[in-house]
């Protein structure tokens, strides 16, 4: 039985100019940020920007951050921050009743109480919400998910590589279309013995190798390479930091080239992260949105 879990929301109002400069501070304290238009009818109109943490906040430190990061960005406001604490709930349990199943593409995401039929044609990928990202819900999976569907019509990958494999959706997607042997890494361990676990749930646990290590410098990952596709559905500024060794570990022009299937960015962050993976030797194939998140497929 799970049990329930005490969250902080820190909570502040900030001009629009300001919308991202803020959430990229309280990306760096919390475990989800989220934002949203004050006035829906006025462009100039202020945001209220959301933060969940574990951990009591830092008011005073996060008051300052604010105010500094308002100087750097040239915006003439008050700083002000809110944090309550938030009633203990369930989350497992409710998201679990909540989580309906959710078709993309070929792939059909359902959890174990669904008792229905699964699609003609479908392929089935069985996930309960939990301690680990990748439900299929979010736009930035449900990008990937679509970017593999429309890859399987014209490419064969024999050798891939999920990085950042949180729940392990994308590394059970790219196994069962592909019945290649598969490793997923991510540097949380939770996240690679959830991906072991719903590895074995859905049949391909002898395809799927999950690892916890720092990014390409684990040593399973460095030395699976190169790879022909190389999945990351982390974040913006990870993504550039790990551009250099993305294009060092996908196969080769000469060799016939790889793919990389890059989101967990939001659109506004698109032109950064493909212009540094462009720098390092990859063009642009695709670009998908969906709800303001970008998905970005890129090769040789």
């Amino acid at each position: 039985m799970t049990q329930p879990t005490f969250l902080w929301r820190i909570e502040t109002k900030v001009p629009r100019a300001a919308r991202a400069a803020i959430e990229d501070v309280l990306e760096t304290r919390c475990v989800a940020v989220a934002s949203f238009k004050v006035d829906n009818d006025d462009d100039d109109s202020d945001w209220l920007i959301e933060g969940f943490t574990g951990a009591e906040p830092d008011r005073d430190g996060i008051r300052k951050d604010i105010a500094r990061t308002f100087g750097d960005v040239g915006v003439d406001a008050e700083a002000w921050v809110k944090c309550d604490l938030v009633p203990p709930r369930d989350w497992l349990a409710e998201n679990m009743t909540a989580f309906l199943p959710v078709s993309i593409g070929r792939y059909f995401i359902h959890g174990t109480h669904f008792d229905g039929l699964i699609p003609a044609g479908a392929i089935p990928i069985l996930l309960d919400p939990g301690t680990a990202f990748g439900s299929g819900e979010h736009a930035s999976t449900a990008g990937c998910l679509e970017a593999l569907d429309s890859l399987a019509r014209s490419h064969r990958f024999r050798r891939p590589l999920d990085m950042g494999c949180g729940s392990g959706i994308l590394g059970i997607a790219v196994a069962k279309t592909w019945r290649a042997a598969i490793i997923a890494s991510d540097i949380d361990p939770e996240s690679a013995r959830v991906t072991r676990l719903n590895a074995r749930r859905n049949g391909v646990g002898a395809l799927i190798r999950a690892v916890c290590g720092p990014g390409y410098q684990s040593r399973p990952v460095n030395g699976g390479g190169p790879y022909d596709l190389i999945t990351a559905n982390i974040l913006a500024r990870p993504l550039i930091h790990m551009a250099c060794d993305l294009s060092r570990h996908l196969r080769s022009a000469r060799d016939g080239g790889g793919i990389a299937v890059l989101s967990g960015l939001l659109e506004r962050d698109g032109n950064r992260v493909a212009h540094v993976h462009q720098v390092h030797g990859l063009r642009i194939r695709r670009r998908l949105v969906r709800n303001g998140w970008l998905t970005l497929v890129m090769s040789r």
